[in-house]
């Protein structure tokens, strides 16, 4: 107990929830202007097992919300006619939702790819001196932002408050009823394609098909255009690929999304592997979101996309299909995965679920508990991709009314369910407008639901004390919450699987996987760390000392807060502290012999650029 005294008072030394950091009664002021301080690009995850990773092997959980209106005919996210960016943006991150997924149209992107930008219709930002309403959305002559200007500054503004965003593509067109086409490309034979899946602003060429090809080169412009910023951390390839087979005929049509080893452009699988791969190659760090499909057929019956379906079939064995919600059908992934090129370290599996007030499905006939949902449903259609560790999995869109019956005991039930299995999820969703399940906000986007959002608040990832947990380790979530680095040099727990082992996650075994891989290290279930410095065992490593590298305590190659976090477990004598020869070695930058508290110092005060490399070095008159 002595030990950890001694190590909290070092630490709260260290970082402070002000951002002020220090050792000693030596203070050091952290530049509070993040937007521009956080240029480190060091937030990137990726896939081992069921569980996601940052770049030090220590593992996060995505829990955000939906924020649409980029995939409709506004161009922008809804609100922003009403509400305040910052200051809806800023309630976002002081409620604890550390990511938003945004729903984009394929059709938006053509249009930013092309250098023609489509305007938004309904903003109206005013930036003039008798007024003002979000002037970030103006120019300095006090005109109008396009689309793809605001998308920008709205991803500026989550970095400012520590939120990252992951971007759906929602529906090839601009169109506010497009997530009711099946595909994510033109497809003739779809009576609804020429509405749906054509080009409809007046600003582009109307009635332009867009095409397979378009869906996935938009995409990458966007994945390539934002690759050295880590604001965007995923993309969800299609929002919701859906398709029932019909009662007739011999082969499967090709206006629905199936999922087999064809190489067919509705092959939800193939295609998704198809855009992975051209996405990877220009971000190799992205995390790639694959939704399901709505039917599939019971292979083990030897049954395929070509077998007709039964209408109303009368027992189990005239069966021919499995159903499920649009996007929510992932029983292909055991038969027939997804697997880029370059692996499958950043593939995460992403069904939708919902409850009776949205479509009473078969398996809310019954007075439903956790175990008949997955005995019914859950369990084979996606949560074994999680039991079985084959990916993570994210779930996309889940929430809908307040009904105090059953929806609200089928919310409760996932919620719980997702914080007990380290499941990652986007709560459909922050908009009042959405019909069939209502919103976290109010009619002017300016006020909560208290009820709804304390459901939805318990599945949000924090610390046992409260604090909410952020996805970038250098801003922290809002005003009420921490950042990565911060989390894990705390050594408090949190309600990731519902909070065992201690709530700090699993490390990844041996040393932390090397940025820019898609295929890192096995995982492995190992205690929770406690900090975020690479080396964790009680045991010394020796090992030959080569020329140091000034603050970099923990040897990973970079100089940051760990090494001050790993210094001052060090000298606090924590036993799970291990530092190696190389590492005191590099830490001694005072005397350049021996480690000292002000160490901490000198490396607080080259973090925060009050000193240059040059300067972190030993003084040669003063060292030892």
């Amino acid at each position: 107990m002595k030990h950890k005294a001694l190590l909290s008072a070092a630490l709260a030394a260290v970082i402070t929830a002000t951002g002020t950091v220090g050792f000693a009664g030596s203070t050091v002021q952290i530049p509070m202007n993040v937007s521009a301080a956080d240029d480190g690009n060091d937030d990137w995850l990726h896939a081992e097992g069921s569980r996601l990773f940052d770049k030090n092997g220590k593992e996060v959980w995505l829990t955000g919300a939906n924020w649409f209106g980029m995939n409709c005919t506004e161009n922008f996210p809804h609100g922003l006619w009403s509400a305040d960016v910052d200051v809806l943006l800023s309630q976002v991150a002081d409620r604890g939702i550390n990511i938003i997924r945004f729903p984009i149209s394929t059709e938006l992107l053509l249009s930013w790819m092309s250098g023609s930008p489509y305007s938004c219709t309904g903003l109206n930002p005013k930036n003039t001196d008798g007024y003002s309403f979000n002037p970030d959305f103006c120019h300095a002559d006090g005109s109008e932002m396009n689309s793809m200007e605001v998308f920008d500054v709205i991803m500026q503004k989550c970095k400012k408050y520590g939120i990252k965003a992951l971007v759906d593509v929602h529906s090839p067109a601009s169109h506010n009823s497009g997530h009711n086409y099946e595909l994510w490309y033109y497809e003739p034979s779809s009576k609804t394609a020429d509405d749906m899946a054509t080009i409809k602003e007046k600003e582009g060429k109307a009635g332009t098909q867009i095409s397979w090809q378009d869906w996935i080169d938009s995409l990458t412009w966007l994945a390539k255009k934002y690759a050295n910023d880590d604001t965007i951390i995923a993309y969800d390839l299609k929002n919701e690929p859906h398709g029932k087979r019909g009662y007739s005929g011999t082969t499967c049509p090709s206006d629905i999304a199936r999922w087999d080893d064809t190489e067919l452009k509705n092959n939800w699988k193939y295609s998704a592997e198809q855009c992975a791969n051209s996405i990877l190659k220009v971000n190799p760090n992205a995390l790639i979101l694959v939704e399901g499909i709505e039917q599939y057929p019971i292979t083990e019956k030897g049954y395929t996309f070509d077998t007709p379906d039964v209408w109303e079939p009368k027992t189990e064995e005239d069966k021919k299909w499995y159903g499920a919600w649009w996007g929510g059908n992932l029983r292909g992934v055991k038969d027939h995965p997804v697997k880029p090129a370059s692996g499958t370290g950043q593939i995460v599996y992403s069904p939708h679920d919902y409850g009776p007030s949205v479509y009473a499905q078969t398996w809310f006939e019954k007075n439903f508990t956790e175990q008949t949902l997955l005995d019914d449903y859950w369990y084979d259609t996606w949560a074994y991709i999680n039991d079985q560790e084959i990916a993570p999995l994210l779930i996309g869109e889940w929430g809908g009314h307040m009904d105090g019956g059953k929806n609200q005991k089928w919310m409760e039930l996932l919620r719980d369910y997702m914080v007990k299995h380290h499941i990652n999820h986007t709560f459909w969703c922050l908009n009042p407008n959405s019909g069939d399940t209502g919103g976290l906000l109010n009619a002017t986007f300016s006020e909560w639901d208290s009820a709804k959002y304390a459901l939805f608040e318990e599945s949000l990832w924090q610390t046992k004390s409260g604090k909410y947990i952020g996805l970038d380790h250098q801003t922290p979530l809002g005003k009420n919450g921490l950042s990565l680095s911060q989390f894990y040099a705390s050594g408090e727990g949190s309600n990731l699987d519902a909070g065992g082992p201690g709530g700090q996650g699993h490390s990844v075994s041996d040393n932390p996987p090397v940025q820019q891989t898609t295929q890192p290290p096995v995982t492995t279930t190992a205690a929770p760390v406690t900090t975020t410095a690479a080396p964790v065992t009680t045991t010394s490593v020796k090992e030959p000392v080569s020329e140091a590298n000034w603050g970099d305590a923990n040897t990973d190659g970079k100089v940051d807060v760990s090494d001050a976090v790993l210094i001052a477990r060090y000298l606090v004598s924590d036993v799970t502290a291990t530092i190696t020869d190389q590492g005191i070695r590099n830490s001694a930058v005072t005397n350049g012999t021996s480690v000292v508290s002000d160490d901490i110092t000198k490396i607080l005060r080259f973090i925060a650029k009050m000193i240059n490399k040059d300067e972190l070095a030993p003084d040669p008159q003063t060292a030892g």
